[in-house]
């Protein structure tokens, strides 16, 4: 049985990667009418303007967020900021399916990091959920050969997604280790406004990075609002809501497990949307990640 789940629990943490599947594939329906830091830096603004009516006083002078301020501006950077960003970027070059099988390593960078940042014991059915999971990412990026590995030929967009997973580890677990005060954290909204306040500040920033230095330009029309509004809402505010509790409830490492469900969403997703069909390789990959949930998650009754 799952450790220390309930149902709402199981749902929150379905619902996260759905959502985030959605945003893998509308990011690639998209990327040819925005640039990815500007698509990041617009969809974080959409955001932020959607929840401040309800949220507004965490940013008032006096506000326990200031006196923390060091620490959302962190969680902004790696939560909203780089990882975001870094997928986008990966969607230029590499499927949804490609991009969220890859980040589907991300349970591996979670136990490196709680190792070795946090001082987190590693146990038995975690490293064999690991390395399953490690072997479904390099099926993944070997595309069913090898003999690729071999020969590093990967997309630019694999790296990135790499580093976005990364940055993903970190921001999961400074989910946990927390010293703010009570008041924002038993308010969702008002918890994720803080982050989120930093997070469009360095968004923005990296989007006008990109303007100046690329060649991307915006093509407004209905396409790209309509992505926007979805991403904004879906994958940026209930999916953010629903991995912040789920964290907080089940713990990073069950929660990065369920990650892995994000391929799957994307490859039904990338069917019936794009028109990418999935390989054998990608259906092998599933199941080895599908298998290190398992092993992960799965734990003996106790003896009557």
């Amino acid at each position: 049985m799952l450790n220390r789940d309930t149902l709402s629990t199981v749902l929150m943490l379905t619902t996260a990667p759905l959502l985030w599947a959605g945003n893998a594939v509308v990011g690639r329906m998209v990327h040819a009418l925005v640039g990815p830091s500007m698509l990041n830096f617009l969809r974080w603004l959409l955001a932020f303007a959607i929840l401040l009516p309800f949220a507004w006083p965490v940013l008032r002078r006096g506000s326990p967020m200031w006196p923390h301020w060091r620490r959302y501006a962190l969680l902004g950077l790696l939560g909203i900021g780089s990882y975001n960003a870094l997928q986008y970027l990966a969607l230029q070059t590499s499927s949804p399916m490609n991009v969220t099988l890859v980040a589907s390593g991300v349970p591996v960078w979670m136990l490196l990091v709680g190792a070795l940042v946090f001082k987190v014991r590693v146990t038995g059915r975690q490293a064999v959920g690991a390395l399953l999971s490690v072997a479904g990412v390099l099926l993944v990026l070997s595309r069913g050969d090898w003999q690729q590995l071999v020969d590093l030929r990967l997309v630019p967009g694999d790296l990135y997604m790499v580093l976005a997973t990364i940055a993903w580890a970190f921001y999961s677990w400074l989910l946990l280790r927390t010293s703010e005060p009570r008041a924002i954290r038993a308010d969702w909204s008002a918890f994720l406004m803080a982050q989120m306040f930093f997070g469009v500040g360095w968004s923005g920033a990296f989007a006008a990075v990109e303007w100046g230095t690329a060649s991307y330009a915006i093509h407004w029309g209905w396409p790209l609002v309509l992505a926007l509004a979805f991403i904004a809402l879906g994958p940026a505010l209930l999916a953010y809501r629903c991995w912040g509790e789920g964290v907080r409830r089940g713990g990073p490492v069950l929660a990065a497990f369920f990650l892995n469900l994000t391929p799957l969403f994307a490859a039904v997703m990338s069917a019936a949307f794009l028109g990418e069909v999935p390989h054998l390789y990608h259906a092998l990959a599933f199941v080895l990640i599908v298998g290190g949930i398992v092993a992960t998650s799965w734990r003996r009754r106790a003896a009557p």
